[in-house]
């Protein structure tokens, strides 16, 4: 089954792709039907894209003969296999609906929907997760050569500085391995503020940021832009985290669009070895360690926001994790003006069991429920769970670790 995925992804063009595969599970496992559910950008909802004739689609989204539908989370059937992790069955009615997350690395990229004529039985349901295991490389593959996936995710149109700004995000916004398990998110203001979150693997090495840009709009992306790419470039030689925060306050001084533009920065790495996690404040709110159950700020050596003074020096500070810690790094949209009325110290108290996928997304939500519905200033957070596994093999089923996935939905 999956050299006959391969091929029928391979040999379509990137925006056949995924309906080419679906219509190979069809015939494999006589299907009445097979469909891919893309994750909405939102975070709230999953999305059906559908190729149509014109005229032959009533409702949602079209953009010439695509079309998109979208399904918003409500605790059912879809939002559980996500949450989870985990297959779910649904029948008999007009035959057995089987869902099963497609996911990599812990990133639920969206559901696979399969509408199968009799129960399926333990192994079939086993190929099935696999499958949609092998379909999320599929997605990744293929929607780095065509636009569809990110406009069917796309439920509000975005302006120019959002899209700037989405450019600077990294490419999956969770990623698992045996020693940790992160995830981040951003939460936009109605005119972009600026924030960014990033993180890369090394061998031995996580490094991780979170930056926020001074003032709102483009002006405010394009200083994200050079703050980002400045910190990435150095990273990528090699550089350490004072190195980093030098070059990038430079880069900042003397190229900022705006003059006096400056950017605040949490700057991290953290040795998978050891746990010593080495941080760098650069005029940032404190993050927050949220150890056997209790969360608290961290206090970090004072330094100036990057692009503020070109003679600033920087100091970082060493934090050493312990198994089960969690690290959290948030920016001032998730601590001032309105959404400084969430008390976010006991709401991370409350989350403990949740997975840093869904933890971030349910801050979110407190965020906007409090300062909402429209946000005067970005919220964006990293969530860092930390293991202390480094030496062992990741144990993963279909994609994720299943040990680590939030619990089911109340009912």
């Amino acid at each position: 089954m999956l050299a006959g995925m391969l091929d029928a992804a391979e040999n379509a063009a990137p925006v056949e792709a995924v309906e080419a595969v679906t219509r190979e599970l069809a015939a494999e496992l006589s299907a009445l039907s097979v469909s891919f559910l893309i994750a909405d950008l939102s975070g709230r909802a999953l999305v059906r894209l559908t190729h149509v004739h014109t005229g032959a689609f009533g409702g949602g989204r079209r953009s010439g003969d695509e079309a998109a539908t979208v399904l918003p989370f409500d605790g059912g059937p879809a939002e559980q296999a996500l949450r989870t992790q985990t297959v779910q069955v649904l029948g008999p009615a007009g035959g057995w609906t089987v869902l099963a997350p497609v996911t990599d690395r812990g990133e639920a990229i969206g559901l696979l929907e399969m509408v199968l004529p009799d129960e399926p039985q333990e192994r079939t349901l086993r190929d099935i997760a696999r499958t949609a295991h092998a379909l999320a490389f599929v997605v990744i593959a293929n929607r780095r050569h065509t636009d569809l996936f990110e406009w069917g995710q796309r439920t509000t149109s975005f302006t120019l500085s959002a899209e700037v700004q989405r450019r600077l995000l990294p490419s999956a916004f969770t990623c698992e391995a045996s020693a940790f398990t992160l995830s981040g998110w951003l939460e936009p203001a109605a005119s972009i503020g600026g924030d960014t979150f990033d993180y890369s693997l090394g061998r031995d090495v996580l490094h991780f940021s979170v930056t926020d840009a001074m003032g709102h709009g483009v002006a405010s992306a394009l200083t994200a832009t050079l703050g980002v790419g400045s910190l990435r470039n150095s990273r990528r030689r090699g550089a350490g985290l004072v190195e980093q925060a030098a070059t990038a306050n430079i880069a900042l001084a003397q190229n900022a669009v705006v003059p006096g533009a400056y950017v605040t920065a949490i700057l991290g790495s953290l040795d998978l070895r050891t746990g010593v996690c080495t941080m760098l404040n650069a005029g940032h709110v404190a993050p927050l360690l949220v150890r056997d159950g209790n969360a608290r700020e961290l206090t970090l050596p004072g330094n100036f926001p990057l692009g503020m003074f070109t003679e600033a020096d920087y100091r970082p500070a060493e934090i050493s994790l312990e198994p089960g810690d969690r690290l959290v790094v948030v920016t001032d949209g998730m601590r001032e003006r309105e959404a400084a009325g969430l008390d976010l110290a006991a709401r991370l108290r409350q989350m403990t069991e949740l997975h840093p996928r869904e933890a971030v997304r349910s801050l979110a939500d407190a965020v906007l429920e409090i300062a909402g519905p429209v946000l005067n200033d970005d919220a964006t957070l990293l969530m860092i769970d930390w293991h202390d596994l480094h030496v062992e093999g990741r144990r993963s089923s279909s994609g994720a670790e299943q040990a680590r996935t939030s619990p089911p939905l109340p009912r």
